[in-house]
């Protein structure tokens, strides 16, 4: 039996491959390629390009490769985009994901590890921000993932869809092999080490009169094979008979914009200049997580929590891979 993985030629998703794949877990890929990169999926790996939302794509996927289970990563992520396209957040994110899920239902899948957000919280009212935090978004992206939220628990009542909500804090960091590239970037880390690389000349930095010691917004930066692992022990506890959860993944330890920058200059050696730009609709000031439910449920414990290690593993990335996934991007 195997795993189905979209959005597995992702970011998060390739990452949590490599490690399925380490663990000799029998793995499907879905991806339709508007994000990811083919050169990021193993050539022996069976992969499908196509949306979640081709319910006859899933099916025959499902008739091909006898599923058990699902991680589901596809889905749009750009939280300033979201704000300007709803309406292809909505599309993308929750209409299909709805299909997806009654193609997984037909197929008798019952297990998902499903890729949320913190951006389902909206503006904290208290930090750490625990599970139980009231869940008002700010932006369109973080209202889609909160409607598949409830969808699912709709699901699990009335199907018996048993899912792990994974609710990630900032992803961010590389493996020797897998890194972070999109196309517009958006994303603070890459362009930070853009800039280092001097692919960029500046990096913005999108308001600097936030409620924050600095003035700039304060995430929690988690490396992504942490998020990866994190995925593998949630399947474990749905293999195991567990219920559903809806869990946060961070560090607990919140780093400004400012503050990302210089630890940048240092790990880098490098010059990096920065550009004040107006702040970006539906960017909360700060958000840091309560991850505790995430170590007593799970027994996760963040392998990479330093600032400076994370940023080190994807420079080393850049400095081996210095064009990314463009070269592969064709075949």
């Amino acid at each position: 039996m195997a795993i189905l993985v979209t959005g597995g030629a992702g970011y998060i998703g390739s990452v949590t491959v490599e490690l399925l794949r380490a663990r000799a877990e029998r793995v499907v890929i879905l991806d339709d390629l508007a994000r990811g990169h083919r050169a990021a999926v193993p050539a022996d790996m069976p992969f499908y390009q196509g949306r979640v939302g081709d319910s006859e794509l899933v099916a025959r996927i499902a008739r091909e490769h006898d599923l058990e289970s699902c991680i589901h990563f596809a889905a749009l992520a750009d939280v300033g985009e979201s704000v300007t396209e709803p309406a292809r957040y909505f599309d993308n994110n929750v209409r299909q994901g709805i299909v997806f899920l009654d193609s997984l239902l037909q197929a008798g899948v019952r297990r998902m590890v499903f890729s949320s957000t913190c951006a389902t919280y909206g503006e904290p009212q208290q930090i750490p921000i625990s599970e139980d935090h009231p869940q008002q978004p700010t932006n369109p992206y973080g209202w889609s993932k909160l409607f598949m939220e409830r969808i699912m628990e709709s699901y699990d009542r009335a199907y018996g869809l048993k899912f792990v909500a994974l609710r990630y804090f900032n992803a961010c960091g590389a493996t020797r092999e897998l890194g972070e590239q999109h196309e517009p970037e958006t994303h603070l880390m890459p362009n930070v080490l853009a800039a280092a690389q001097g692919r960029l000349s500046a990096v913005s930095v999108f308001g600097n009169d936030y409620p924050t010691p600095d003035g700039t917004p304060i995430r929690d930066y988690i490396h992504v094979a942490d998020l990866g692992a994190a995925h593998i022990l949630a399947l474990r506890h749905l293999r195991a008979g567990g219920e559903s959860e809806r869990i946060n993944l961070g560090n607990g330890q919140g780093y400004s914009v400012l503050e990302v920058i210089e630890t940048a200059r240092q790990v880098t050696g490098r010059p990096i200049e920065l550009k004040l730009e107006p702040p970006r609709p539906g960017d909360p000031s700060r958000l840091v997580a309560d991850a505790q439910k995430a170590r007593t449920l799970l027994g996760w414990r963040p392998a990479y929590p330093d600032l400076a290690a994370i940023i080190q593993s994807d420079w080393n990335w850049r400095l081996r891979h210095p064009e990314g996934y463009v070269s592969e991007r064709k075949d």
